[in-house]
């Protein structure tokens, strides 16, 4: 099997990798189209802004190459943000794979943000969250987040509930952390790449 991690201007891949690593799973890390399209599955993954980010996917063709793809796809933090339609971060319009807004969470709700730190999902219906104990915590790091819509499989709560996971077709994504969320996030890649 051939997964393909995205390179891309995204902080945080080398975690991404030994997560990978520490599963066995073996992979490839490039921006060529033809390597991204010929992979079993893709995986989409960073720490950004999502600006600058959607600009770099503009510039090297990335944003037409990854919501065309037909494999599974799974993006994770900024990766699932910029799948969405758009960001409230630096009014940037995104990849719209997600026909939904991604907003900064509200800073009159009393809480800190980013929403940084162990949080834990509940209402599952994804194929990826497969053997997780229920309320599995997870580990997040953001301050914009897609709230729960007809594409949410997994929930979370942070101020207001908000998507934790989203699918649609081909196209999987979490907006926490798999590759830092232990036991939790290790099965999730598992599942992934069992699909």
């Amino acid at each position: 099997m051939k997964t393909v991690i995205i390179k891309y201007n995204a902080g945080n891949v080398q975690s991404v990798m030994y997560a990978l690593d520490r599963i066995g799973a073996s992979y490839l890390y490039t921006d060529d189209e033809a390597e991204i399209r010929s992979a079993d599955k893709v995986i989409f993954p960073g720490v950004g802004e999502a600006s600058t980010t959607m600009s770099y996917l503009r510039n090297v063709g990335l944003d037409k190459v990854i919501p065309s793809l037909k494999q599974p796809v799974f993006g994770t933090c900024v990766g699932m943000q910029l799948m969405c339609r758009f960001s409230e971060e630096n009014n940037t319009q995104c990849m719209g794979i997600f026909d939904v807004d991604v907003k900064r969470f509200p800073a009159d709700a009393g809480l800190k943000v980013p929403h940084m730190g162990w949080n834990n999902i509940s209402s599952y219906q994804s194929p990826l969250t497969a053997g997780l104990p229920d309320n599995a915590y997870v580990y997040f790091v953001h301050s914009y987040a897609a709230p729960v819509c007809e594409y949410t499989v997994a929930s979370c709560d942070y101020a207001l509930p908000f998507s934790a996971m989203l699918h649609k077709d081909n196209f999987y994504a979490a907006q926490f952390h798999c590759e830092i969320s232990g036991n939790a996030g290790q099965q999730i890649l598992e599942n992934f790449l069992k699909l």
